[in-house]
């Protein structure tokens, strides 16, 4: 900052070290007001470039990131970061790297599915982005980035309305892009990571409109397994509450032998009360009450089935994360 205040030092130098400080505070924020002093360090840097320069492009885009990244139920951050980045890619498409450009067009996708959210955007926009951002993060060039995109994507597709002759095919894309995520993030190298996206997998799989319901619930088990094999009670208890109600979910719509489906579920069922049980209890020690009252409800729809000696049981709540 001394540099940066310095009337002797160069413009070059003032830049650079307002850009880096900027960067400091926003790779690892304890709170939002140092997002918002990042950005206001970008915005002193813009001052003192050229407006169309290179450089200020690149400050903007990494503006746009910091604007993004600030919590909060209003919309003025996010149109903020999305004007930026609007305002960054001309430039970047005329003088910057490849990768940046696919950098930018990668942020400006997950920008406007957020603001999608919102009504302020539309998904389809978002999508496109990402499309693009592909052809450079291929996954042999750029792993990492390739998994967050088809992880953005598949979540995009998701949100679309299912109600239209087009929903089957955006569930087989949310399907596809969830696989082609796990194709290059393994248990191994990235355990967090991999467990959120066969949770989300699974979620994807089990409510997929589909001709082989039982196929899909069986892939949806095994995607939920894999999960569990990272989301533990002890380390992750709410990631893992949350798996274990989904594969109670899924297990409630599979029958005991999927080779004799006549036979009814009971087993099915009883082990989905416990999953669910084991859930609430950790739900109602971390204060996650919405969560209760959904287990509660499908425990007593459990009860009811097997207390009636019913072969199944209705689906319940919605998929967690």
């Amino acid at each position: 900052m001394a540099v940066a205040d310095d009337p002797e030092a160069s413009i070059e130098d003032k830049i650079s070290m307002l850009v880096e400080i900027a960067m400091m505070l926003q790779q690892r924020p304890k709170h939002a007001v140092q997002l918002q002093e990042a950005v206001a360090l970008y915005e002193r840097a813009l001052g003192l470039c050229e407006t169309d320069s290179l450089e200020a492009a690149r400050i903007r885009a990494r503006a746009a990131t910091a604007l993004q990244a600030i919590p909060g139920p209003g919309e003025e951050s996010i149109e903020r970061a999305r004007a930026e980045i609007e305002a960054a890619l001309p430039v970047l498409d005329r003088d910057g790297l490849e990768e940046e450009r696919a950098e930018a067009r990668m942020n400006l996708g997950l920008i406007l599915q957020s603001l999608a959210s919102m009504n302020r955007a539309r998904i389809t926009d978002a999508i496109a982005e990402y499309q693009l951002a592909l052809k450079t993060f291929t996954r042999e060039r750029y792993p990492a980035e390739f998994a967050i995109i088809h992880n953005n994507l598949a979540t995009a597709f998701l949100s679309m309305p299912m109600n239209d002759e087009r929903a089957r095919m955006r569930e087989a894309l949310a399907v596809q892009s969830f696989e082609e995520a796990l194709s290059v993030v393994t248990l191994t190298d990235q355990p967090g990571e991999y467990a959120m996206l066969q949770n989300n997998l699974g979620n994807a799989l089990q409510y997929a409109a589909s001709a082989h319901p039982v196929e899909n619930n069986l892939r949806a088990l095994e995607a939920y397994d894999e999960a569990l094999k990272v989301r533990n009670p002890r380390d992750t208890p709410l990631a893992y509450a949350n798996t274990i109600s989904n594969k109670a979910n899924c297990l409630v719509n599979l029958p005991d032998d999927p080779a004799n489906p006549e036979a009814g579920n009971r087993g099915r069922l009883r082990e989905s009360k416990a999953l669910l049980e084991e859930a609430r209890t950790l739900f109602e020690k971390y204060g996650e009450n919405e969560k209760v009252s959904l287990v509660d409800d499908a425990l007593a729809s459990i009860r009811t089935a097997l207390g009636n000696g019913s072969a199944d049981a209705p689906r319940f709540g919605e998929s967690l994360a």
